[in-house]
C-alpha cells in the first residue's frame, strides 16, 4: 500500500515536529483513503506530551462533524517522536483500533506512514510525494 500526499505538506509537518524538540505535536489528516489532502494542528492534551499525544477531542469532533457536514473525511493523524524514530511505538500500538487510519509519525528529520489494520498493529506504508 502507499499513500500520497504533497512533499511541502511533508516538510511542513517535519519542520513542525523539529520545532517542538521537547513535546510531541499532533494533528489530523484529511483526504481520501490513499491521499492525504491537508493536514490541521491540535493541542496535544496528553498528561505528559513529551512521551505521548492525545489530540484535543473538541478538535477532533468538531472534524468529523465538519466531515459529516460534507466536509473532507479525516482519514488519520500524525505525531512526532521527538527523540525517537518514526515507527509505532508500544503505546501507539495500544491505541491501534484496525480501523484503516493512516497514521504518519515523524521523528529524526523524517516522515513514515502506517496504517492500522488491526487492533495493535500496523503496516508500513510507502509515501509517494506529488
Amino acid at each position: 500500500m502507499s499513500v500520497t500526499i504533497s512533499s511541502e505538506l511533508v516538510q511542513r509537518l517535519i519542520a513542525a515536529a523539529g520545532a517542538s524538540p521537547h513535546a510531541e505535536i499532533c494533528g489530523l489528516l484529511f483526504g481520501a483513503a490513499e491521499r492525504i489532502e491537508t493536514a490541521e494542528a491540535c493541542a496535544n492534551v496528553a498528561a505528559n506530551p513529551a512521551r505521548a499525544f492525545e489530540i484535543d477531542p473538541v478538535a477532533l469532533f468538531a472534524a468529523h462533524r465538519r466531515a459529516r457536514g460534507g466536509g473532507v473525511p479525516v482519514i488519520g493523524h500524525y505525531h512526532s517522536h521527538p527523540s525517537g524514530l518514526p515507527v509505532p511505538s508500544p503505546r501507539d500500538a495500544a491505541q491501534a483500533m484496525g480501523d484503516g487510519a493512516v497514521w504518519l509519525i515523524l521523528g529524526s528529520g523524517i516522515a513514515r506512514s502506517w496504517r492500522s489494520v488491526e487492533i495493535g498493529a500496523f503496516v508500513e506504508e510507502t509515501i509517494e510525494h506529488v
